[in-house]
């Protein structure tokens, strides 16, 4: 057992430790990915895992190049890690869906972003720190979202989207009839079509609690001529 245990901890690469490594990078990686599709994120426990993994043989190749062929004090081990971050934030961007104005998936680019770094900490040997950060990314995505929603658990975020008869070019009485109904507008994005003489009109609100859904897309309809009114959640996570 001491025997493993020096072998793991040693800050050069050898078969035992290198398993090993990606073993607890797997299980680390495989949390983190298990919270994220729960939340019903496509990128899951597999995606998540392989992530890790990766981050953590590109650590130990970076390692054992300078280590076998040029001496451990000699060579910059530090060169094809470094090329994970750039290449993580591939993966990030892929996580990321922008749509009618809102934006979707930061927290799961993010995780991603954390997860490869974590697999490098685990390339390094530096186990203590790599569970900790995983832990802590747990907390983050788990309690601190109740936290957040306890905090602010009034306000509720929506997409609007409205397709009007007309091309719509004067907006204030939109932004008006919302403050009226102290509904908050975060985000408007507005779709011209010519051809048949139509707005596409999309809306990012926080509603509260206590907000009349059906009293806003009726004065919504009101102000000019509309051919439908939908109302969604706006999911961020």
């Amino acid at each position: 057992m001491d025997q493993f245990i020096s072998e793991i901890t040693a800050p050069g690469v050898t078969t035992t430790a290198a398993i090993f490594k990606l073993v607890v990078s797997m299980i680390l990686g495989s949390a983190v990915g298990f919270e994220r599709k729960l939340k019903g994120q496509s990128a899951g426990i597999r995606t998540f895992s392989l992530i890790c993994m990766g981050a953590t043989l590109a650590m130990l190749i970076s390692i054992y190049v300078p280590q076998e062929y040029m001496g451990l004090k000699n060579g910059d081990p530090g060169r094809i890690a470094a090329q994970v971050i750039t290449g993580i934030g591939f993966l990030g961007a892929g996580a990321i869906i922008q749509m009618k104005g809102s934006v979707k998936g930061l927290t799961t680019a993010a995780s991603i972003w954390m997860v490869a770094t974590i697999g490098m900490t685990v390339g390094l040997g530096l186990y203590t720190l790599s569970i900790v950060a995983t832990l802590l990314i747990l907390v983050i995505l788990h309690i601190f979202e109740r936290l957040e929603h306890r905090v602010v658990v009034s306000v509720e975020s929506r997409s609007i989207q409205l397709n009007i008869n007309g091309i719509v070019t004067d907006l204030a009485p939109y932004r008006e009839m919302l403050s009226q109904k102290n509904v908050t507008l975060t985000n408007m994005l507005v779709e011209y079509n010519y051809e048949e003489s139509t707005t596409q009109l999309n809306l990012n609100v926080l509603f509260r609690d206590t907000t009349d859904y059906v009293a806003v897309t009726d004065s919504l309809r009101a102000i000019n001529p509309t051919r439908s009114i939908a109302l969604t959640n706006q999911v961020t996570i």
